[in-house]
């Protein structure tokens, strides 16, 4: 058992797939104007994450090496058009709300670098759990970074007001500027508490990530790791 709840610590908080593997940035800024629809594009994100892990690992076998990445992002679009079609049809606010970037949570790295990284090498169970815990890492980020930019921008918080009247909210944070502004806030906290980044970890142990033009990254450890995100 401890190596499923291994998966779900390591997606909501070690591996945070906004917050320290920095994937999923363009929802993330621009989805997360409000509390709600940083809850309705994760748990959306979420649900195709744990379905497709499920699939591609029940079907690693079976897939050759050569079209492997083609059936990845066929057995995503079918998931995510299936996600589509149910919000649009029981949450049409919440459809309204997140637009065009439902169906492109199918060009998500966060599915597809799980799916690559992990699904196609583990079990299926163990590779459910590791898009539960990317799932709510992901929810979680969003839903944080929804909330402060709805307080600071519009003066509520999922929607109740909460700012007393007189007291206008800064606009800029319902701007894509603001996004920017509060993801680098909560990363500075992070990293004030010692939960740092993926990318300050490498810089730290002299790594810029930048593997394909790296003489030492055959060697390197750390190479199949920054690929694999």
């Amino acid at each position: 058992m401890k190596k499923y709840f291994e998966r779900l610590y390591n997606g909501i908080v070690k591996e945070n797939p906004t917050l320290i593997l920095m994937l999923g940035m363009c929802p993330t800024l621009a989805v997360s104007t409000r509390a709600m629809n940083g809850i309705g594009m994760g748990l959306s994100t979420t649900a195709v994450l744990i379905l497709s892990n499920l699939v591609i690992s029940l079907l690693r076998k079976a897939i050759p090496d050569q079209v492997r990445l083609p059936s990845y992002i066929v057995i995503v679009a079918s998931l995510v058009t299936v996600t589509e079609l149910l919000i649009e049809a029981y949450l049409p606010s919440l459809y309204e709300a997140l637009g065009i970037y439902i169906p492109l949570i199918v060009v998500n790295c966060i599915i597809l670098g799980r799916a690559e990284a992990y699904a196609n090498k583990h079990t299926p169970m163990l590779s459910v759990m590791d898009g539960l815990g990317m799932g709510i890492g992901f929810t979680l980020a969003l839903t944080l970074a929804g909330l402060i930019r709805e307080i600071l921008g519009n003066g509520t918080a999922f929607g109740a007001q909460l700012l007393p009247q007189g007291i206008d909210p800064i606009g800029i944070f319902v701007q894509p500027p603001g996004a920017f502004l509060v993801i680098a806030l909560i990363i500075a906290v992070m990293n004030a508490i010692g939960i740092k980044s993926r990318q300050r970890k490498l810089v730290e142990e002299g790594c810029s990530g930048a593997c394909a033009g790296c003489a030492s990254a055959a060697s390197c450890d750390k190479a199949g790791e920054v690929n694999g995100k």
